[in-house]
């Protein structure tokens, strides 16, 4: 089996914004919390879908994208259920897939307003 180098989290980073893109993701977010004293993660990634099933679509792609390009596994999953809001553990990184209708009702880019936040341009 092929050795490889650990991802750091910039390029862990990229692979989840490509696997979002893949499955045509909205509102794609990072917020970078880095600097921030005391912050459960270097990053946060929000998006939305617009329905259970894209939820799930964009989800199970981020999951098979890490696992078969870097070997890593998400720690934790949430919110499987009922694909409403999803969130991935990746220690250093926290995604969070929403159904639109519970990301306008959470606006957890409005409460991490600390860390810089950048909004990915969607992939043509």
């Amino acid at each position: 089996m092929e050795e490889r180098e650990p991802l750091n989290v910039d390029q862990k980073h990229q692979l989840i914004i490509e696997a979002i893109q893949e499955k045509k993701g909205h509102g794609i977010v990072s917020i970078d919390l880095s600097k921030i004293e005391n912050s459960i993660c270097d990053r946060f990634i929000i998006c939305h879908g617009e329905s259970v099933t894209q939820v799930g679509a964009i989800t199970e792609s981020i999951e098979r994208k890490l696992k078969e390009e870097a070997r890593i596994r998400a720690h934790h999953v949430e919110g499987l259920q009922n694909s409403q809001w999803v969130l991935l553990d990746f220690f250093d990184i926290l995604v969070h897939v929403f159904q639109e209708e519970f990301r306008s009702f959470y606006k957890l880019e409005e409460l991490w307003a600390d860390g810089k936040v950048t909004r990915v341009q969607q992939a043509s």
